[in-house]
């Protein structure tokens, strides 16, 4: 319980000084800063049509598109949603048709349904 105190800042601890267990502490805790389940699922369905939505402007680079992306990711990530495959599918299907020759001597040397993300950005980098 003393290293959950001494890791929050003063006005959080203030929220946890109450409780007995560290078992009581870590779930108001939890139930604070990530809301019930709830509320955390219909977080986890608006950014999944987030993510859904995210289209590759024409103007806008790789890496650029890639950080788009990934920021979703990592708050789906947060939610408990971790899935590589589909991240990988949404960066190879919405990459506009410039990129079409790279996808396709990375399907002649990969299997992209099971490349990893940062091996498909690293390719589009070069």
């Amino acid at each position: 319980m003393i290293y959950l105190q001494n890791g929050v800042s003063d006005v959080i601890f203030t929220r946890i000084m109450v409780c007995d267990t560290l078992k009581q502490a870590w779930d108001r805790l939890k139930e604070e800063f990530q809301g019930s389940d709830k509320t955390r699922q219909q977080q986890l369905i608006n950014l999944r049509r987030d993510f859904e939505n995210l289209r590759m402007k024409e103007s806008e680079t790789i890496k650029q598109y890639v950080d788009r992306i990934m920021a979703t990711v990592n708050n789906i990530r947060i939610l408990g949603d971790d899935s590589d495959k589909m991240i990988v599918e949404k960066v190879i299907t919405i990459l506009p048709e410039k990129y079409e020759s790279k996808i396709s001597s990375l399907e002649v040397l990969r299997d992209l349904s099971a490349i990893p993300l940062t091996e498909l950005i690293n390719a589009f980098y070069t």
